[in-house]
């Protein structure tokens, strides 16, 4: 296993903006909150302890700080205050004796506004394993459901979108059948222009969470332009086409606290929302596949979130998968917080009687954790230690997880989200790794 440790500065967000100006971004008041460990890892039972810093314009702030230390998304155990001196102080937040992650939540009121700023450390990382378990009949289950759909021809309309042609490739939108009762999934195929038959790998990239549009179809283009077919993909059956104000009137009407999509039928596996997305995945990699151009021999899945999380069932579900690019995958371990733990992505910890058995047992079916375990192909996965979308914790659970040939970059400042560098340089390993 290769392992590359980012010790990222905080100076990276800057990259979040389109034009270089200085970090914080339009901001008065900077955090530094600097670990006494390089790589933020600890063993258990060794105390961390960190440095605290505040400026404002650049000038250390005196200020009254409050904090409190917790797992990973859990509630705060312990409480504190340090004051900073010329702008710093330093805070021991104790330690585990069991492999996971604590957080340090900082807090400071000045002048009447409060400022926020957390920072989380790991501990004994590479011994942090799923609660979730596997069923006995996982990989029956699924692939019998893969067998049903298979049963149907591949089934898609075709037309060029010319507004995402680009000179160096051609785009078309497809809306794809995935079962008998027809339903669809939409998606944004590039394909190289003057492309030779047999000459393209292929790259499906499945989209993170929520109901809307395509995301900027042409964020990822150097795929195209570096010779490569590539799919973006939604999952809903909403022609990507809809204005912004109609997604936004579907999302607040069919995914709100109470009625999303993440927990429309969560009680029966068979009528989980997500099983129709789930094998809507081997159906995009069988239109990817079916395309004169494809090479015959390298088939990527690539995404972040939901999409990681979507990258990984689809290596799972489909041996023709031969590299799976992941960030931070969401949909991992959820059924952990049942047990007090920490869990992941849509945190049904948040939904009163979310943890009934039949909930659970679904949950274990479409867990991340348990599709891992049967990924045979190369993996690269990154992820960042301050992400309270999808926590550092249930990273750890699918890296750890995972036993084909895998490869990390590990970015410990990040929240929820990877610089435009990474993701460039996730083609460029694509590409370096090819069959």
């Amino acid at each position: 296993m290769k392992r590359f440790l980012l010790t990222c500065s905080l100076l990276l967000v800057a990259a979040l903006c389109t034009w270089a100006e200085n970090y914080p971004y339009r901001a008065d008041y900077l955090w530094v909150a600097a670990p006494d460990h390089a790589d933020w890892l600890y063993r258990t039972g060794e105390k961390a302890t960190l440095e605290v810093s505040l400026f404002r314009y650049g000038i250390p702030v005196d200020a009254v700080v409050d904090y409190e230390v917790a797992d990973d998304m859990l509630p705060a155990d312990s409480k504190g205050t340090v004051k900073l001196k010329q702008g710093k102080g330093h805070i021991n937040m104790g330690t585990r004796r069991t492999p996971g992650f604590r957080d340090l939540r900082l807090t400071a009121t000045i002048n009447g506004k409060t400022y926020r700023h957390h920072v989380k450390v790991g501990f004994a990382v590479d011994d942090i394993r799923p609660w979730t378990k596997e069923p006995a009949d996982f990989m029956a289950f699924w692939k019998k459901n893969v067998e049903e759909v298979r049963q149907l021809p591949v089934s898609y309309t075709i037309e060029k979108a010319e507004q995402y042609c680009t000179d160096k490739a051609d785009c078309h939108l497809l809306k794809i059948q995935v079962n008998r009762q027809k339903q669809c999934v939409y998606a944004y195929l590039f394909i190289p222009k003057n492309a030779q038959k047999g000459a393209c790998p292929a790259v499906l990239c499945p989209p993170g969470a929520g109901i809307k549009t395509i995301k900027e179809p042409l964020r990822h283009r150097y795929y195209a332009d570096n010779g490569c077919i590539r799919m973006e993909m939604e999952i809903h059956g909403l022609d990507p086409r809809l204005p912004k104000e109609t997604f936004d009137d579907i999302s607040r009407s069919f995914n709100g606290k109470e009625n999303g999509y993440l927990y429309n039928g969560i009680d029966n596996r068979d009528r989980y929302y997500m099983k129709r997305v789930y094998l809507s995945l081997v159906r995009c990699l069988d239109v990817l596949t079916s395309l004169p151009q494809w090479d015959g021999r390298n088939l990527v899945v690539q995404g972040g979130s939901q999409g990681g999380a979507l990258a990984i069932v689809a290596a799972a579900l489909d041996s023709r998968v031969t590299q799976c690019i992941v960030n931070h995958p969401a949909l991992s371990d959820m059924g952990a917080y049942s047990a007090g733990l920490t869990g992941g992505y849509p945190h049904f910890n948040r939904i009163p009687g979310m943890f009934t058995p039949d909930n659970l047992n679904t949950m274990a079916f479409y867990d991340v954790v348990n599709f891992a375990r049967h990924v045979k192909a190369h993996t690269f996965m990154t992820w960042g230690y301050n992400d309270d979308t999808c926590p550092p914790t249930t990273s750890y659970a699918v890296w750890n997880t995972l036993t084909c040939p895998k490869e990390s970059l590990i970015t410990p400042i990040n929240e929820h989200w990877t610089s435009d560098d990474t993701e460039y340089h996730q083609m460029e390993w694509m590409l370096q790794h090819l069959k």
